[in-house]
């Protein structure tokens, strides 16, 4: 089936969404706010990465923009829009509407609002997670069951990574105070920008069976020099409803980068290894007395993203039931990021109460 595609934004994911949707024959419809952008998109980003302009692509700013019609919208803008255009979206009735990570700041502006539009209307939301979709990350959270690695111990995932990646793919900004990842309040910082770790640590802990996390007890490094003010370093201990105990770290400053997760058993444990060498993810695994198992799977960072496009096909077409970056998966990661931050301000452990919503009254001090 061919779909047709509206992206909003035209920066690093909006390209790599706009490319991912025409490798699967999609038509799309690029837009953005600013016609430099879009400029940039058509001379620049789009031909230097995948080698020539596509003239299919049709280039839109946001007021000009068809409205209705689409079988998918994608909102790749900066978090402190993702509320505001995937609200609009949802009036547009597609089949679906993927928004890039992090789903909001951590206030929670509008993500119980969001949560409520998308059941009324029957539209189905999916954010940003690559990674939980990638073929390591499937390969390694199914290894528990299949090898068996007896009860589960502990999880641990770490995504810390030097942002100079990141402004490399955005030339024409200087640093982050010229964006959203400046300001922990708009989404950015490590809290925001690599709450991929939490992301990928909920996704292992709901594949091993031991619950959603429970409580928050957190650390951050802020830089606040009154040009910007962001959470260079954020750790957590994490605490499931079914008492386990993990730990997550996410970072903008360890270079080279280390993304890892392991899940340790009382019998063995599972490994995941994003990036071991250029172009190259990695599962480790090791049950009772035998040996260490390795299985390195290679990808491009556009296959990423076609990746999780084929993954959101497959869910609308039925052949996938039960999807990891569903927008619940990615409000309980906001809830985790809020909490994360009430923690280190207070000095307390926050405990999550789901009952409440994707609100701040969801948050208590245990």
């Amino acid at each position: 089936m061919s779909y047709k595609v509206k992206v909003f934004g035209a920066g690093s994911i909006g390209n790599h969404l706009s490319n991912a949707s025409r490798t699967m024959g999609w038509s799309v419809d690029l837009c953005d706010l600013d016609p430099a952008a879009l400029e940039r998109t058509k001379t620049e980003i789009y031909p230097q990465r995948y080698g020539a302009w596509d003239e299919s692509i049709s280039l839109y700013q946001n007021d000009d923009a068809p409205k209705g019609g689409y079988d998918l919208i994608f909102v790749g803008t900066p978090p402190d829009s993702h509320m505001s255009l995937a609200l609009a979206a949802i009036e547009e009735a597609p089949k679906a509407i993927l928004v890039e990570k992090p789903l909001c700041g951590p206030g929670l502006e509008g993500a119980q609002e969001l949560a409520e539009a998308a059941k009324a209307k029957n539209v189905q939301i999916f954010v940003g997670y690559d990674h939980v979709v990638g073929s390591a990350s499937v390969e390694a959270s199914t290894k528990p069951q299949a090898i068996g690695i007896g009860d589960i111990e502990t999880i641990d995932v770490e995504f810390r990574e030097h942002w100079g990646g990141i402004f490399a793919a955005h030339p024409w900004l200087n640093g982050p105070e010229d964006t959203y990842l400046g300001y922990w309040q708009r989404g950015g910082g490590s809290s925001g920008e690599h709450s991929h770790a939490i992301n990928l640590w909920q996704h292992f802990a709901h594949s091993v069976g031991v619950g959603r996390i429970v409580e928050v007890s957190a650390m951050l490094d802020y830089i606040n020099d009154g040009n910007v003010n962001y959470d260079k370093l954020c750790v957590l201990n994490v605490v499931t409803e079914n008492g386990m105990i993990g730990r997550i770290v996410q970072d903008v400053v360890t270079n080279p980068p280390r993304k890892w997760g392991r899940i340790q058993g009382s019998n063995g444990y599972v490994e995941w290894q994003c990036g071991v060498k250029a172009g190259v993810d990695r599962v480790s695994w090791k049950s009772g007395d035998a040996g260490t198992n390795i299985k390195d799977v290679e990808k491009t960072r556009p296959q990423d993203f076609i990746m999780e496009l084929t993954h959101i096909k497959n869910v609308l077409e039925g052949t996938v039931q039960d999807s990891p970056i569903s927008l619940e998966r990615g409000l309980d990661t906001m809830l985790v990021v809020a909490a994360a931050h009430l923690s280190a301000r207070e000095k307390r452990t926050v405990r999550i109460d789901y009952s409440m919503g994707y609100t701040p009254a969801a948050l208590k001090f245990a």
